[in-house]
């Protein structure tokens, strides 16, 4: 885990998520440098507003997420660019109902590229961290069935095969045995 700064607090959660996909890297990051257009595949995600355009490559673009989730509660947060390195890194801090930083990076390697999601959060929202103690293993299962979820909307929407999948704290397993009919909730 990287050395927190000292004054900071360490986030509550630091969650990993791979997914891997027969395609090449620039229709990914494509996709994942357009946010405004994840509620059309990403089930999850509610909405996505821009509030602030960012210099010429995107750093300093701040939008406003809304996600849904499996369990019953909606996050809302604003997500402010710090980095970008086509077609390799966009990474973020995040203020609101989620507070830390986010950092996608994506690899090329013999016909298929890999994306890794790492997100390193505290709630924002008191009654979460009040019952963290009890509920921290429902909230990382909660990350995965979202996370899940945005991997195999991806393949749909860039018409590509998802490889497998790996959840926070375990190794990627292939996607085609873990296939999960889609919740119509």
């Amino acid at each position: 885990m990287a050395r927190i700064a000292p004054g900071t607090v360490e986030p509550a959660f630091a969650l990993r998520t791979e997914w891997v996909l027969a395609s090449p890297i620039e229709p990914i990051w494509d996709a994942l440098v357009s946010p405004q257009t994840w509620p059309s595949w990403w089930r999850y995600v509610r909405s996505v507003v821009p509030l602030q355009p960012g210099d010429a490559r995107g750093v300093g673009a701040v939008r406003r997420y809304t996600w849904s989730s499996r369990l019953p509660y909606r996050f809302v947060f604003e997500m402010t660019t710090t980095e970008i390195a086509r077609p390799t890194l966009l990474s973020g801090t995040a203020t609101g109902d989620l507070n830390g930083t986010g950092c996608w990076r994506l690899a090329a390697a013999a016909g298929v590229s890999r994306v890794e999601y790492v997100w390193r959060v505290t709630p924002g929202k008191r009654w979460m961290r009040a019952l963290l103690p009890a509920l921290a293993p429902a909230f990382r299962w909660n990350h995965d069935q979202v996370m899940a979820e945005g991997a195999r909307g991806l393949a749909r929407h860039l018409g590509v095969t998802l490889e497998s999948i790996s959840k926070s704290g375990e190794r990627s397993e292939s996607a085609k045995a873990r296939s999960e009919p889609r919740d119509s909730t």
